[in-house]
């Protein structure tokens, strides 16, 4: 049943397969020794079994298995229904590494311990640049929730803010992004609310949804028909707006 290899047609992705494991912390060799979020995945995907399987975007996974190791074991198995979600979740494009990013430091951001804040709140605004260069919007633009998040802590805004005036921001790279996450993870955890659990598996929801989104408008624009063209290649009349009155 285990140890399929890459060819090996995969299972349907709305159930997760009977016998397969609870989903237990960290590495495993094999699944007579348990699974993790990832293991799993790597499983319904046909893939070798391994916590780094190419089915999921690098920086989702690695939030996957940061959740799946810090929940304690009993609420650790409500993340077993998202794991066919993950499976084939690995869109290219660039906007998904630093929304992940921006993702889990903004739900780290108001609970993490006060020497937690300043990074989770560099880590937002260096997500937002980010996001923003690629969407060729003004680098300093911060979206309407950056802004209520780093107000709720002056502090931390005030730092990262001369920290980005002092140093600038590097180009985002998924590994750079998968270690803020862990961070956030971390923060989150440890932070002093009623039930950071239940954070942690809405964190990981969100981060789902959200690279399910990114997925969904970049499949749009790539499957978008091209403007009709004339001989010379110049567009069809059709397409050009005709004048009006007022």
């Amino acid at each position: 049943m285990f140890g399929r290899s890459a060819t090996t047609t995969a299972q349907p992705l709305d159930v997760i397969p009977d016998g397969v494991p609870v989903l237990s912390r960290g590495r495993h060799r094999n699944p007579r020794k348990g699974a993790c979020f990832m293991e799993m995945a790597s499983y319904l995907a046909g893939e070798r079994w391994s916590d780094h399987p190419k089915c999921t975007h690098p920086v989702l996974a690695s939030l996957a298995r940061c959740v799946n190791d810090a929940l304690g074991d009993v609420r650790r198995q409500e993340l077993a229904m998202m794991i066919p979600e993950v499976v084939g979740l690995n869109p290219d494009d660039r906007r998904v590494a630093p929304a992940l990013m921006r993702r889990a430091a903004l739900a780290a951001l108001p609970i993490a311990s006060a020497e937690r804040q300043n990074v989770m709140a560099l880590a937002v605004m260096g997500a937002e640049r980010h996001l923003n260069d690629i969407d060729g919007r003004d680098a300093n633009v911060l979206s309407d929730e950056a802004k209520s998040a780093l107000a709720h802590v002056p502090g931390a805004e005030k730092w990262a803010r001369d920290f980005v005036r002092r140093v600038g921001t590097r180009d985002l790279r998924a590994d750079a992004a998968a270690k803020v996450v862990s961070l956030a993870v971390n923060g989150i955890a440890r932070a002093c609310v009623d039930d950071p659990s239940a954070e942690l598996v809405s964190l990981l929801r969100a981060s789902i949804d959200e690279t399910k989104a990114i997925k969904a408008s970049t499949e749009s624009t790539t499957s978008a028909p091209a403007p009709a063209e004339t001989d010379e290649g110049a567009p069809s009349t059709s397409d050009v707006p005709r004048a009006t009155s007022r």
